[in-house]
């Protein structure tokens, strides 16, 4: 047994942060499935948009619906869209094996409409249609229109990874919308058992942010706190997810099947050089999480992790150290508000980009 899986022994999901027709092609995401433990993907526009870049598999696939499909946004799913469906495919005996609970393949609805719920619940469903396959979650950020919208797509019975997360209010507010939607979908009598969801909080960008503040500030008590807020940041976020969903709130919605909607640490390689490569991997292997992880990261893991349960020690520090970035004047709302919008901006660049790749 590797480093890798050793952490799925100690109940933590390990995903990759990656999807492109290469690692399906050529073996390497069967084999990190067979091999390193890996139980998901997640992709986004930058993915793919690097993916369709670097990759000649996509060529043949682009001069034909060139030639056959006028709507370059029609193009890229066309595109994308089996990449997703062979992914979920590999990773279908790990879906049914775990009744479920992990196995998923993630696709984003088109960052555009991340501030109008009536279209990202539109978008979900057409896209959840068109890959068909039971282990897709649906990205929908976290937005307050796509809360709303995340909401109604769990009443409906559309599983979502609700992405763009970067604070523990923002984490709270989605699993509170989970419990609502659910509610929702038990009181119209469907089954709950197969609804699924979960919640990415971003970390890296966090710590790239709040150390810009620090630095700004710039006294030794400040620059001391540089390089610590995501982690003890996701570590509060723990703390709320077991409060939530292993809490009263939860309680008679477990009763009837329904599963927790489980924190995924993303954006989890290490930005700034100085920084342990597994600054946030190590600290937050936690059960019922899942990480994500870009192919750089695993293969740090892989090479010198040393997994054991971590994230439920050192609260009160983490708690202290918050609330010393209050009282320097740092609000870790406003900060979340500054990066999801931000997030939102670089998805769409992104999004731009491989329509114009696909046009």
């Amino acid at each position: 047994m590797n480093t890798t899986q050793q952490i799925a022994t100690l109940g933590q999901s390990l995903w990759l942060d990656n999807l492109s027709r290469d690692l399906i092609r050529d073996g390497t995401l069967a084999r990190l499935i067979a091999e390193d433990g890996v139980t998901g993907v997640t992709s986004n526009p930058s993915i793919f948009h690097n993916a369709v870049a670097v990759s000649p598999h996509y060529a043949d696939d682009l001069m034909r619906l060139k030639a056959e499909e006028p709507d370059a946004e029609r193009r890229y799913e066309a595109l994308v869209i089996p990449d997703i469906q062979a992914a979920c495919d590999l990773l279908l005996p790990v879906f049914e094996g775990s009744s479920g609970k992990d196995g998923y393949v993630s696709l984003e609805v088109a960052p555009r409409w991340a501030y109008d719920t009536t279209h990202t619940v539109e978008e979900a469903h057409r896209l959840w249609a068109l890959v068909n396959r039971s282990n897709l979650l649906i990205k929908v950020p976290g937005t307050p229109e796509g809360v709303n919208a995340f909401e109604a797509l769990t009443q409906l019975g559309i599983n979502v990874n609700v992405t763009l997360l970067f604070s523990v209010a923002q984490v709270q507010s989605v699993f509170d919308a989970y419990i609502r939607g659910l509610t929702l979908r038990a009181e119209s009598g469907a089954d709950l058992r197969s609804s699924k969801a979960v919640a990415s909080l971003f970390l890296s960008r966090v710590d790239t942010l709040v150390d810009s503040q620090l630095a700004a500030i710039g006294t030794q008590e400040a620059l001391s706190l540089r390089g610590k807020t995501a982690v003890a940041m996701a570590k509060l976020a723990y703390q709320a997810y077991l409060h939530t969903f292993h809490g009263e709130a939860f309680a008679a919605l477990a009763q009837h099947g329904a599963s927790p909607q489980y924190l995924l640490w993303a954006s989890s390689g290490v930005k700034n050089p100085d920084y342990n490569d597994l600054l946030y991997v190590e600290p937050l292997i936690a059960r019922e999480t899942i990480n994500t992880l870009p192919d750089k990261t695993l293969a740090a893991l892989r090479d010198h992790g040393k997994p054991a349960l971590r994230v439920e020690e050192g609260i009160a520090e983490a708690e202290a150290q918050l609330a010393e970035l209050a009282r320097l004047g740092i609000d870790l709302d406003a900060v979340g508000n500054t990066l999801q919008d931000e997030g939102v901006q670089l998805f769409e660049a992104s999004y731009q980009k491989l329509l114009q790749q696909a046009g």
